[in-house]
């Protein structure tokens, strides 16, 4: 069972959205693998590891954590991934 969900509406297209989120994660250490249409990621915070995938459909992009630190609400990881976006 998903840790988390959330979606990132965007405009614009899929493959510019998700070389910013490539760069976010890589940014941090993590590994990012996927194309236009879906993928998964994982990146390590302050020693635990965050991994998820994600989907894009029409102007959204759909994220799914998988796992998560405990102490690390969704809302940081949604709100981290979002500032990333702009």
């Amino acid at each position: 069972m998903a840790d988390c969900n959330f979606s990132i509406p965007f405009s614009g297209d899929a493959v510019s959205v998700l070389a910013k989120a490539k760069t976010a994660v890589q940014g941090q250490g993590g590994h990012f693998d996927g194309d236009e249409g879906s993928g998964k990621f994982d990146v390590s915070v302050f020693g635990s590891l965050i991994s998820g995938s994600y989907t894009v459909s029409d102007q959204q992009l759909h994220i799914t954590i998988e796992s998560k630190p405990f102490l690390v609400p969704c809302s940081t990881i949604e709100n981290f991934m979002k500032n990333q976006m702009k």
